[in-house]
């Protein structure tokens, strides 16, 4: 005997679709790092989510943001290769958060730069395993089928991307917010003066400073490390940008630093803390990688 089901009620997809576009592109974000392919892959979603029958669907979130990852997963594998040919360092593009963002976006230490960069160093498999579990709390079924494995497989996945993980975060030393608001004041004063000794103050001895230009616009193809050094960098780049403005922003979460020039953003830029004084400085200049700011 054939059972007919009733149709998914008018209008809500597209009213759940808004509460839980957030997290279709937090998972996306958090596994690419792009901003710019987290839209894509948002777009895919609604796209697939629109057209598909979704009545037998009892946790809509969990399918979505499946959805999302199987999709991100297949980019994921595909960026491991162009990285291999970008021009300089790679940064995750910068996502505005708190009052600055255009829309909600879901914010925890998984969208910081500091984190985004210790689960860039994840294989393909173990970062979505990670991302999906332990950030979303996806089921290990869920996992296994993006990932086309066995539960074991996805939970075994999942737990060497923690230790990891864990393993990086114990590189990262987390300041308090009013501490780095504090400090990047303080860089940003020194910074518009040109006040290398100021800078060099602010700057831990072995800090490290490093710049996504992508190859399309003017920076460092190689890390640059020493308090002294990168101040002095610094200052020449100050000469050289002389941003009209310079704004203290969120920034996946943190506080950071957003340089405009005619209005338009020419540069991002993210900071670590130990000790009181700055021990990476990452900024982010690619334009690709700021036409969303």
């Amino acid at each position: 005997m054939n059972v007919t089901r009733a149709p998914r009620p008018p209008g809500k997809l597209e009213d759940e679709w808004e509460t839980l576009r957030p997290a279709v592109f937090g998972a996306a974000y958090r596994l690419l790092g792009s901003v710019a392919d987290a839209e894509d892959v948002v777009q895919d979603v609604w796209l697939r989510a629109a057209t598909a029958d979704l009545r037998d669907v009892r946790d809509l979130r969990a399918w979505l943001v499946t959805v999302a990852a199987r999709r991100s997963y297949d980019i994921l594998k595909s960026a491991r290769v162009r990285r291999e040919t970008y021009v300089g360092p790679w940064l995750p593009a910068p996502l505005l958060t708190g009052p600055d963002a255009a829309e909600p976006v879901l914010v925890d230490e998984s969208v910081g730069s500091a984190m985004l960069l210790v689960m860039e160093e994840l294989k393909p498999p173990e970062r979505v395993a990670f991302i999906l579990h332990d950030v979303f709390g996806l089921e290990f079924g869920h996992i296994a089928d993006v990932l086309d494995v066995s539960v074991g497989a996805a939970r075994q996945l999942a737990s060497r991307a923690r230790r990891k993980v864990a393993a990086g975060r114990q590189c990262t030393v987390r300041a308090s917010r009013a501490e780095r608001e504090r400090l990047l004041v303080a860089f940003r004063n020194a910074y518009e003066a040109g006040d290398m000794a100021g800078l060099v103050r602010l700057l831990h001895p072995d800090a490290v400073y490093v710049t996504d230009g992508g190859g399309r616009v003017a920076a460092a193809r190689k890390s640059i490390r020493g308090g002294e050094r990168v101040a002095m960098v610094l200052v020449r780049a100050g000469r050289l940008l002389r941003a009209d403005s310079i704004e203290v922003v969120e920034v996946g979460g943190e506080p950071a630093l957003l340089l405009r020039l005619a209005g338009r953003p020419v540069s991002v830029d993210t900071v670590e803390i130990e000790d009181g004084r700055v021990v990476a400085y990452r900024r982010v200049l690619n334009p690709d990688k700021l036409a969303h700011v």
